[in-house]
């Protein structure tokens, strides 16, 4: 009889012990949010504020509106797809835009995807597709018809992730 009650009484124990660890240990919630990147920490999960050096009004210029999902753009080699470029973007926009980014969102994604796909047509993720001129050509076109989409509220494009998975 005590083989069988010892396992459950010395479960029983441990999951106290454990229960009781959590809460003594809990961390402020203050000191939740961190950041291995090194980051400021944002107001808000889509909003991060940089201040340049001696320009203090610098943040209440722009804004940085992180589109929601990923845009994944097959590269194609002789019809057949190659790989597979996976990109997280952000928009660097005057404040207060955020609502009218999010409301086009749609039109916007379906811009972009159009651009990606030219892109990935003309070579642009074959061999060094992150070479700087490469990237900048990217850039350029993706704030071309981000600005053509949602209008002069928009001051660049910025490619948060970018990565190429070959598929064989």
């Amino acid at each position: 009889m005590l083989k069988k009650i010892l396992p459950i009484l010395l479960a029983l124990i441990g999951l106290g012990a454990g229960i009781g660890g959590g809460i003594v240990l809990r961390p402020d919630q203050e000191i939740v949010v961190i950041d291995p990147c090194g980051d400021v920490p944002a107001h808000d999960t889509h909003e991060a504020e940089v201040l340049e050096e001696g320009d203090d009004d610098a943040s209440s210029e722009f804004e940085y509106v992180k589109l929601n999902n990923q845009f994944v753009v097959p590269d194609l080699d002789d019809g057949r797809v190659a790989a597979m470029v996976v990109l997280s973007l952000s928009l660097e926009a005057k404040t207060g835009a955020r609502e009218a980014i999010y409301a086009r969102e749609p039109k916007l994604r379906d811009a972009f995807l159009q651009v990606l796909f030219d892109h990935a047509n003309t070579g642009g993720f074959k061999g060094a597709f992150t070479d700087s001129g490469t990237m900048n050509t990217l850039r350029t076109a993706l704030t071309e018809i981000a600005q053509k989409t949602i209008g002069n509220q928009i001051n660049d494009v910025l490619v948060i992730d970018i990565v190429r998975q070959d598929v064989k």
